[in-house]
């Protein structure tokens, strides 16, 4: 780690959750447009930046071995690409302290590039809206737009359209059976061909309405038990471990809604409360002790 001096800057990279998502259908450039209740967990990789005049990445923690050579990481990627965008920006050397699984469907490398853009606008006093910040985000990967603010939300397009959602605390159980799961290939096994469409007009004005602020948590469980994740069904058959996982947390008691997040392979389970919660995470932990279980809240 570094020496703590009053310098460096920290930050946490919080995991992403895909509560719901809908694939729309696919561009022509074949990009995926897609509709997604996203939320955050808290559980996180831990960013610190030693501002200086050398951009580097070291990596430690028990998921250091897993993020692969650090010239391709995307908080260098992110850093370069706001470097290109904000003359003499000061960068420095990062510390990837890293806990979140890797190729897991809950956004790690993203959710770290969108720390480093944090903290590379603390340390040259850029806006968090500054557009030269949106973009690099933008550039770095589609789900680091969302990550940069890392509030719930409705996340569209390709990850640019962000719309606030008033989520209420959601007591919650993350599993990850440590098998990565590659995007590309489950977006392969969809199998959309480019310039397709999923939905109709009509599916777009059925678009469900969510609570207001402040609405009981039940509510909000029954909105997001009305929606799907469209790649669960593909992931299944890149690897079907995530049915073992899904058939997992569903067993377990007082789940109110099991589903898989983004591409896969972590699934996530809501419960009414957090000794619930608690409870389920142990027993998985118990039967399952190579799986990577977190209990906590999603919001």
């Amino acid at each position: 780690m570094t020496d703590g001096s009053a310098t460096t800057l920290r930050d946490e990279a919080r995991a992403k959750v895909n509560l719901t998502l809908r694939v729309v259908g696919r561009r022509i450039d074949g990009y995926h447009e897609l509709e997604s209740v996203v939320a955050f967990a808290d559980c996180a990789d831990r960013l610190e930046l030693q501002p200086g005049a050398a951009l580097s990445l070291a990596t430690t923690g028990p998921g250091a071995q897993d993020c692969g050579d650090s010239a391709d990481n995307l908080v260098l990627k992110a850093a370069r690409l706001l470097s290109e965008r904000v003359p003499n920006l000061t960068t420095g050397a990062f510390i990837l302290d890293k806990h979140l699984p890797v190729a897991a469907g809950i956004g790690g490398g993203s959710a770290d590039a969108a720390a480093a853009l944090r903290l590379l606008a603390r340390a040259n006093d850029l806006a968090a809206v500054d557009p030269r910040l949106v973009e690099a985000a933008r550039l770095t990967g589609a789900d680091v737009p969302v990550c940069l603010p890392s509030r719930p939300c409705m996340m569209a397009g390709v990850g640019e359209k962000l719309s606030p959602l008033p989520l209420p605390r959601l007591p919650a159980v993350m599993v990850n059976p440590r098998v990565p799961v590659a995007t590309k290939d489950v977006f392969a096994a969809l199998g959309l061909k480019p310039g397709s469409l999923t939905v109709g007009a009509t599916d777009v004005l059925a678009a469900p309405a969510w609570p207001d602020a402040g609405a009981p948590l039940a509510d909000w469980i029954a909105t997001l038990e009305a929606g799907t994740n469209d790649l669960e069904p593909p992931a299944l058959k890149v690897e079907p471990v995530v049915g073992t996982v899904l058939a997992a947390l569903r067993a377990t008691a007082g789940v109110q809604l099991a589903r898989m997040s983004g591409s896969g392979a972590t699934c996530f389970a809501l419960y009414a409360d957090d000794a619930s919660a608690r409870a389920a995470a142990d027993m998985l932990r118990t039967a399952q002790p190579g799986w990577w279980v977190h209990a906590g809240s999603l919001s």
